[in-house]
């Protein structure tokens, strides 16, 4: 253990000998543990926030959603396959899901289902107050809705259940709605009628609250004041307006915390189907945003993975230059290798010293390049807009590695060293 550490302390005079030497050598190492590293925090940066975002829209939600039917494919006299090039067909009265339906659905999960959150839209218009406007979506909702969003009231309140079972005229708007109308002024806002024109159709709210806009990564809008902010009212008065009593294209189910969403949308497509089974042109599908999250995660942890092999090359750079460094050392200190070998040092103890001072290169590369790695790494995260996740896996794997390539590329340096003839190297000139 004495030599071991003796070794180290050899290895670390060698290299406070020779610092720019030492430098340039470690420097294929630094650039390559760095690269791998910044490249792989950025990526966990980039995936991370994708993964809450659509968490955060409900990735463990299922959307369910009357659809048209899979046209059956037609033989030709020549034996060729086609489908029906029909064009696709919309939803009839008789072909929407109905609240019963709903009612019988939530009433057989009562231990699955949290909630049923039900979002019927009206259309985009405009609100104009003067020379202000503000755009809108407006989207109906029921009392469920809110359980799948997080919505921060700022002022008044939200929409109650009298609102929604008399399918009352009122809304609720964001601060930017507030802020182009009402220059910020939410208190002010609360009570107030507005006018959204819709195409070529007029109709009256009251403001009962207002809630915090919160823009979402994949909003690609440039002007604040054009911005479309959603307009919520109770889905029961977009009905109203519509003169639509007959059902829905869709709803979005909320799921108990311990209910897997992929085991579950077979149940809810089986639960549909005693509805739909004789209908035609119609069946009842289902949807949910976790396997889209984990087909995205797993896509971009490949590229990450393929870009960090790619980086890593340099990796092997770094080496053949830690493996040069260490021949042109061992040719300088050959009267120093014959001088211990004349006193009794044996071939594994010389081999033993070289192949630590490859390591420690490696190593003191390796920590610099962890270091610029992980600045490098959150830099670039920083620069994405995202928070970074330097990986911890990544950095043991980096320091692991570092040890590998001066094992790897030291070895012939000090096997070389180890085999001298002790007579020709006090010879050496």
């Amino acid at each position: 253990m004495m030599l071991f550490f003796e070794n180290i302390s050899l290895a670390f005079s060698s290299l406070f000998a020779n610092k720019v030497r030492a430098l340039l050598t470690m420097l294929g190492i630094i650039i390559g543990i760095g690269s791998v590293i910044a490249i792989v925090t950025v990526g966990n940066s980039l995936t991370y926030s994708i993964t809450d975002e659509m968490s955060s829209m409900g990735a463990s939600n299922i959307s369910v959603a009357v659809s048209q039917r899979e046209s059956e494919e037609e033989t030709t006299e020549s034996g060729m396959t086609f489908k029906d090039p029909d064009r696709r067909k919309k939803p009839g009265e008789e072909d929407l899901i109905t609240d019963e339906m709903i009612e019988d659905f939530r009433q057989s999960f009562p231990e699955e289902v949290e909630g049923i959150s039900i979002q019927q839209s009206l259309g985009s218009g405009k609100v104009t107050i003067g020379s202000l406007y503000a755009n809108v979506s407006v989207n109906g909702v029921n009392p469920d809705f809110f359980k799948s969003t997080d919505i921060e009231m700022l002022a008044g309140n939200g929409l109650s259940e009298r609102a929604h079972d008399k399918g009352k005229a009122v809304a609720l708007v964001s601060d930017k709605f507030v802020e182009n109308l009402f220059n910020g002024e939410n208190n002010e806002a609360i009570g107030k009628e507005v006018e959204v024109t819709i195409g070529q159709k007029y109709y009256v709210y009251t403001i009962v609250g207002v809630y915090k806009y919160e823009a979402s990564s994949f909003d690609i809008s440039t002007s604040s004041k054009d911005k479309v902010t959603d307009m919520y009212v109770p889905v029961s008065s977009v009905l109203k307006k519509t003169h639509n009593s007959s059902g829905y294209s869709g709803f979005t189910v909320i799921l108990a915390s311990d209910v897997t969403p992929s085991m579950f949308m077979s149940r809810i497509e089986r639960f549909f189907d005693k509805y739909y089974h004789n209908n035609v042109d119609f069946e009842v599908t289902t949807f949910s945003l976790e396997s889209l999250v984990s087909t995205l995660t797993s896509m971009l942890s490949k590229v990450s993975i393929a870009i960090s092999v790619i980086a890593g090359i340099s990796l092997l750079v770094g080496g053949i230059g830690v493996m040069n460094i260490m021949l042109v050392s061992i040719s300088e200190r050959t009267k120093e290798i014959g001088t211990r070998k004349a006193l009794g040092a044996t071939n594994s103890s010389i081999r033993t010293q070289f192949i630590v001072e490859a390591i420690v290169i490696c190593v003191v590369g390796g920590l610099i390049g962890i270091v610029v790695g992980v600045a490098g790494g959150a830099l670039g995260a920083k620069l994405l807009g995202y928070t970074a996740y330097p990986s911890v896996v990544s950095i043991v794997v980096s320091i692991g590695f570092s040890m590998a390539i001066g094992v790897f590329f030291g070895y012939y340096p000090a096997n070389k060293a180890a085999k001298m003839n002790p007579i020709d190297a006090l010879r050496y000139e």
